[in-house]
């Protein structure tokens, strides 16, 4: 794994445009491992393409109409094309964009029982218009600043073992029991039973290997050996997908995911970009009613706005480009145009485009700089006119590097003494509610209010900054807001 260099270490002198504009040497990088990490990056974020359009398209909003599947497809392509590139040209920075998972999921499954969908997406972008201007004013960066050393890490281990949770569950490795206790457990009825998790498993080995030995390339290597043997087995035992009949019941539960691994067909298709723009502004507030859409963007809001802030932290710590006190390059644009990030994904029907915690695995192949991010934006763009190439990749297999990458962003926590108490009990919270709960903001609303109340009643009231106070009430109210909705006579 490449690593930035040591403030004992001179840095490199730029040997072309690219490389000053971007920094490459200077970070202790180089192209080749730039265009590596920016490969390796696409590869595990891929999906989106496919998971996106499964989680938006077929939902009928309040009208009866629903999302077309290839066009959500196409337009989540686009928008993180877009946006990646664009964050890695601003910013410099090694941080991927995609449509937000548990953003695109609330709106499926809450917001579009409300409004419809181009309603919806207009609110996705009021949200972004928000987080836009928060930014620009210094507020976004004060609320950061505002955060504790100790929650900063504790954000990044956190965010680490999420990643590793999804995954372990992407892979089939860890499944959902149907009981009550235990929820989840290994495999099918406690063992590795189907090839698609086995074959996980050994990627996971081989890439474990070639990491620990520091081969360049390692985490790529790895993946693309995955494919490939998947592939190969695929095209031999013709395992097929895993899917659900009518009643809800499993169909070839030892199949593969969300993608199987074969060519059928062209590997072109034209892309669908009808529903750039289909957005609608006039709201019927006689049939949602103004509490209902105020509601809807507090909750957006509050998942993006930490989600976003909490993945950075976590990446650039593991990218060694942030201080003792967690700030890193450019953190004032990065904040900005992961707000324009959800006004583009409104405007394009693909949901919230924001910072992806995949990213850690490009990162992990030694990205250091925003040109990796243009290789992965290009790929992006690339997989409108691609997606059946695209799917080749199972997500049992992209699941290994995401358990690669949680592992490397677990040794974070070296840097926290729990001596303390009141440190011991926010951070145990922030690490193990966000996979717990599969949501960042979670993880963060639960560090950030323990903190307040714990150190408020234990002597150290003075210690705890006034932003933070308030951003604590606002996790109280994030909380607690199915309790408000139904007061204010709500459902979303």
């Amino acid at each position: 794994m490449t690593t930035a260099p040591s403030p004992a270490q001179a840095p490199a002198e730029p040997t072309s445009a690219l490389d000053r504009f971007f920094e490459i040497s200077k970070r202790g990088s180089t192209v080749g491992t730039e265009i590596r990490g920016g490969l390796v990056t696409f590869v595990t974020m891929a999906y989106i393409v496919i998971l996106n359009p499964i989680i938006l398209s077929g939902k009928p909003d309040v009208a009866g109409d629903v999302l077309a599947f290839n066009a959500v497809g196409a337009a989540t392509a686009l928008t993180a094309g877009v946006m990646t590139i664009l964050f890695g040209v601003v910013t410099r920075l090694p941080f991927a964009f995609a449509a937000g998972l548990g953003i695109n999921a609330f709106v499926a499954f809450s917001v579009v029982g409300q409004v419809t969908w181009p309603e919806a997406m207009a609110l996705v972008m009021i949200n972004g218009v928000i987080i836009v201007l928060l930014a620009a004013t210094g507020l976004r960066k004060a609320i950061f600043d505002a955060v504790p050393f100790q929650l900063k890490i504790a954000i990044t281990v956190g965010i680490g073992l999420f990643i590793a949770f999804i995954g372990f569950v992407n892979s089939g490795f860890v499944t959902a029991t149907g009981t009550s206790s235990p929820p989840v457990g290994l495999g099918v009825n406690g063992s590795v039973a189907t090839v698609p998790s086995l074959l996980f498993v050994v990627t996971l080995l081989l890439t474990g290997i070639l990491v620990a030995l520091r081969i360049k390339g390692g985490m790529l290597i790895g993946l693309v050996g995955g494919t490939v043997l998947a592939v190969i087995v695929e095209a031999i035992w013709h395992i097929g997908a895993r899917g659900f009949d009518d009643e809800g019941n499993v169909v070839n539960p030892g199949g593969w995911g969300l993608t199987v691994p074969a060519l059928n067909g062209s590997p072109v298709s034209v892309p669908d970009l009808s529903l750039v723009g289909a957005v609608d502004f006039t709201f019927d507030f006689g049939k949602v009613g103004i509490v209902a859409v105020v509601m809807i963007v507090f909750t957006l809001l509050f998942t993006n706005f930490f989600d976003a802030m909490g993945t950075m932290t976590g990446l650039a710590k593991e990218a060694n480009l942030a201080d003792d006190n967690g700030d890193f390059p450019r953190i004032k644009s990065a904040l900005i145009v992961e707000g324009v990030g959800a006004i583009a994904g409104g405007a394009t029907s693909s949901s919230s485009s924001t910072v992806f915690i995949e990213s850690g695995s490009g990162i992990g192949e030694g990205a250091r700089t925003g040109f990796a991010n243009v290789v992965t934006g290009v790929l992006f763009l690339l997989a409108m006119f691609l997606t059946p190439l695209t799917s080749i990749v199972p997500t049992e297999i992209a699941a290994a590097a995401l358990i690669i990458v949680g592992a490397m962003m677990m040794a974070q926590i070296r840097f926290i003494d729990f001596a303390d108490f009141r440190v011991l009990l926010p951070v145990f919270l922030t690490v193990s509610v966000m996979p717990l709960t599969y949501s960042i903001a979670n993880g963060i609303g639960a560090g950030f209010v323990s903190w307040v109340v714990i150190h408020a009643f234990s002597g150290k009231a003075k210690s705890i900054s006034p932003l933070l106070w308030v951003v604590g009430v606002g996790f109280l109210i994030f909380f607690a807001r199915g309790p408000i909705e139904a007061l204010f006579g709500v459902g979303i």
